[in-house]
C-alpha cells in the first residue's frame, strides 16, 4: 500500500488553514469532536460490515490526523526512517498519554507495515471502536490476571510476529501526563528476545488532547500544546535484555525532558 510518510520527519505545515467552523467555535473542543465522532462512526460502519482493511484502518487515522491539524494542533515526529526497511516485524513500545497516539499511529506505522495493538478487553467491547480494533487483530489482555495477560501476549505475540505482523504496545498500566520508569514495564522487550526481532522505541506528549473526566476519549483539547511523536531506532535483544530496556527508558526520557524544556 501507498507510504503516506516517505521523509524521516513530518511537521504541520505552518501555512495549514484552521477550520472556519472551528475558528467560530470560541475556543470550544466541541468542533473538532463532532469532526472527530463522524469519522469514527464511518470506520465503525464499515467495520461492522467485515471490510475494515488495513488500508481503511489507515485512511482513518489519516483523517484523523487532518482534522487535530484543521482544529488547530502542530505535529512534529521524528524518526520515521526508523520505521522504513526492516527485514523483520518489530515490536514497537510506546509512553502513553490519551487517545490521540492510538488514533494517528495507524497512519504514522501501519501505513509501512502490517501491525497490530495490544489492547484492553474494554476497548475489544467498546460499543463504538470495538468492532474498529477487532477488525485489525488485537491482542487483547484483560489486566485482571496479569500472568495469563503475560501468557497472552507472549503466545500470540510471537505468533504474529512470526506471521510478518509487527506488534505496537503501551506498556504502561493506563493513560499518564507524565513519564514515570517505572510504571513502564519491560514486555515488549521479553517480547522481542522470545520472537527474536528488534524492538523500537517511541516518544510521545500528547497533551494536546487530554483525557475526559466522564468521558475519556472526548476530553479537551489545547491547542497551545504541541504534538511530539519522536521515533527510535530498532534494536536487538542482547542478554537478558536489561541493557536494552534502559536505553528505551533513557530514548522516552531524554525527549521528554528536551520537550518540557522547550515549553
Amino acid at each position: 500500500m501507498q507510504n503516506i510518510f516517505t521523509e524521516d520527519q513530518y511537521y504541520t505545515p505552518e501555512d495549514t488553514n484552521r477550520f472556519l467552523l472551528d475558528r467560530l467555535s470560541l475556543g470550544t473542543r466541541y468542533y473538532f469532536h463532532y469532526r472527530f465522532v463522524k469519522i469514527i462512526l464511518r470506520a465503525k460502519k464499515i467495520a461492522d460490515a467485515g471490510k475494515f482493511t488495513r488500508e481503511e484502518w489507515v485512511k482513518a487515522s489519516y483523517d484523523i490526523l487532518k482534522v487535530i491539524e484543521g482544529c488547530g494542533g502542530k505535529f512534529h515526529v521524528t524518526g520515521l526512517k526508523n520505521l522504513d526497511d526492516c527485514e523483520k516485524p518489530l515490536v514497537i513500545v510506546s509512553n502513553h498519554m490519551s487517545t490521540l497516539e492510538t488514533m494517528i499511529f495507524p497512519c504514522l506505522i501501519a501505513s509501512k507495515m502490517k501491525a497490530s495493538f495490544i489492547i484492553k478487553a474494554s476497548l475489544a467491547t467498546h460499543p463504538f471502536i470495538g468492532s474498529i480494533m477487532r477488525a485489525r487483530k488485537p491482542i487483547v489482555v484483560n489486566r485482571v490476571n496479569p500472568r495469563e495477560d503475560l501468557q497472552t501476549v507472549m503466545t500470540q505475540g510471537v505468533q504474529m510476529l512470526e506471521e510478518g505482523r509487527s506488534i505496537i504496545m503501551f506498556p504502561q498500566s493506563t493513560r499518564t501526563t507524565s513519564f514515570n520508569p517505572e510504571e513502564f514495564n519491560s514486555l515488549g522487550v521479553k517480547l522481542a528476545k522470545k520472537a527474536n526481532v528488534q524492538v523500537l522505541p517511541v516518544a510521545i506528549k500528547t497533551d494536546f488532547w487530554e483525557n475526559g473526566k466522564y468521558l475519556k476519549d472526548l476530553g479537551p483539547i489545547y491547542r497551545e500544546e504541541p504534538i511530539h511523536i519522536a521515533f527510535g531506532e530498532p534494536m536487538d535483544i542482547t542478554g537478558n535484555g536489561r541493557e536494552e530496556h534502559k536505553r528505551i527508558i533513557d530514548f522516552i526520557s531524554s525527549h521528554h525532558n528536551e520537550w518540557n524544556h522547550k515549553k
